[in-house]
């Protein structure tokens, strides 16, 4: 079931080779979670409009709740990029996962990148888990995101709890060191979703704390709905701050909005729009990730000097 050989495609990159570059440069990726699959290629588009690298990514719970397995999200990215012509580093990412069976799935699919999330277990049980998903990861050539400490939600669409636990720097460095993960998502004010009482915000002192400690890569999650000064905040730290974002929440209300939905689709519902239907739907996406690679992660043109 493998598909489209992805060491035929230069330009996509596994995670860690991606971030090495943002991080050395001062600028956050977008990782844009399009949720249906005829929206990967709006994405794809608004980077390389933009010249900006990018990663595409969807979660375990987003696989379910749209209906869509990780051999489908990967043939049709692979085939976007083939047929959009897509020259900028892009990174095929499988977000909050839980499940090694998925992982698995994925791997064999061609995610360049997937993300184990353990972080419900205690610190010891968490690395345990972690670590074997690094192993098996690793050994295939795939980067892996660990998560530690809770990111709290609004919609449960990508997580199942809204119970948030700060990420503590001591325990970062332990768990990188004995995990061997590639990119560490940090709890630090954020949430999945949308803000609707709670304000977001971003403990830059912790990121600091934690950068000190650890050289490994920090994902901020919950970027949908974060002002963007927080985030060119948390991407400029003196040693090295947030390297990569992730953004789904926004993209999925744009394209609700231009369609005077308010209900959420599945993926299949998604693909039978109407060909008018579909295209206000992908240009709604197009416009809201060029905004955020624009205005939000100051990645634009970066992939013209990229070295990853």
């Amino acid at each position: 079931m493998m598909m489209t050989n992805k060491t035929d495609l230069i330009n996509v990159l596994t995670l860690k080779e991606a971030l090495e570059e943002a991080e050395k440069k001062g600028y956050a990726i977008g990782s844009f979670s399009p949720r249906y699959t005829p929206m990967i290629r709006p994405v794809l588009r608004a980077g390389e409009k933009t010249k900006s690298p990018l990663i595409v990514q969807i979660s375990q719970k987003e696989l379910e709740r749209y209906g869509i397995t990780p051999f489908e999200f990967a043939e049709e990215f692979y085939r976007a990029v083939e047929e959009e012509s897509i020259t900028v580093p892009v990174v095929l990412h499988l977000d909050h996962t839980k499940q090694i069976s998925v992982l698995e799935d994925a791997i064999e699919a061609g995610f360049t990148s997937v993300m184990i999330d353990a972080s419900e277990h205690e610190l010891a049980e968490n690395i345990s888990i972690s670590k074997k998903v690094v192993d098996y990861a690793h050994a295939k050539g795939v980067s892996v995101e660990a998560e530690l400490g809770k990111i709290g939600t609004t919609d449960f669409v990508e997580t199942d709890k809204d119970e948030e636990l700060y990420t503590d720097p001591a325990e970062a460095l332990q768990f990188v060191n004995e995990t061997g993960c590639d990119a560490l998502a940090v709890s630090c004010g954020t949430a999945h979703g949308v803000y609707l009482v709670r304000q977001p915000k971003v403990d830059l002192e912790r990121l600091k704390a934690i950068r000190k400690l650890t050289p490994v890569h920090l994902v901020l999650h919950g970027g949908s709905g974060v002002p963007a000064e927080m985030i060119i905040a948390a991407t400029k730290l003196p040693n090295g701050g947030v390297s990569k974002v992730n953004i789904a929440t926004d993209l999925e209300i744009s394209l609700l909005k231009s369609l005077g939905k308010e209900e959420r689709m599945t993926n299949e519902e998604c693909k039978s729009l109407s060909n008018e239907q579909l295209e206000m739907a992908q240009k709604a996406v197009e416009a809201t990730v060029i905004e955020k690679i624009q205005h939000f992660l100051g990645s634009s043109n970066q992939a013209e000097n990229f070295q990853g």
